[in-house]
């Protein structure tokens, strides 16, 4: 479980928005835009294309230690405390002075490497969401907010489980305090804009 623990962090704690920005001649996404190095910011500075390559590496972060750890058979609880520690490696690197992103990619991957259709419901309430609202942020914190309740019902009813899921919401609504703020004064940005 240790093992799985540090592997877990230190893979997230890779920077996909750094590393692909870097690859393709872009600018530091720390340092334009919204100077998150997320998937939102780097379509801002890249477009699509790009962002939706780190919204795929930021995505595995969280789903390869899961998948990985459930195939050496470890429980739904454990599952859920290796995707904390990725979680946390995103928005808390070692490798970047520990300033991260927001995690929702990462949480959405590993999510999906607990449960298709866990995954698949933050999706699809993610996608209701955005094309209603026009709001990225909006979405993402929609469907992380009712995310302990389906993840609940649709596993085993894992009340520990559960609770490392509601931690990690809790998480990312820290990490989207700013945009909390915006949407509050009527200031976030909508999509495409």
């Amino acid at each position: 479980m240790l093992y799985f623990l540090i592997g877990s962090y230190l893979l997230g704690s890779i920077s996909s928005a750094i590393i692909i920005c870097k690859i393709c001649n872009l600018p530091d996404p720390r340092t334009q835009g919204s100077g998150n190095p997320g998937a939102t910011n780097v379509l801002r500075i890249g477009g699509k294309k790009v962002a939706a390559f780190v919204l795929i590496f930021d995505g595995l972060k969280g789903a390869i230690p899961v998948m990985l750890a459930h195939y050496f058979g470890l429980n739904l609880f454990e599952l859920t405390i290796i995707l904390l520690s990725a979680f946390l490696g995103h928005v808390f690197p070692i490798y970047y002075g520990f300033k991260g992103g927001k995690g929702v990619a990462t949480y959405l991957g590993g999510l999906i490497g607990l449960s298709f259709f866990v995954g698949l419901t933050f999706s699809i309430i993610w996608l209701i969401v955005a094309k209603v609202m026009k709001v990225s942020s909006i979405a993402a914190l929609t469907a992380t907010l009712l995310s302990p309740i389906y993840f609940y019902f649709i596993t085993t009813h894992d009340v520990r489980a559960t609770m490392v899921i509601f931690l990690i919401n809790l998480f990312i609504y820290f990490t989207h305090r700013e945009n909390i703020r915006r949407i509050m004064n009527g200031e976030e940005g909508v999509i495409g804009s």
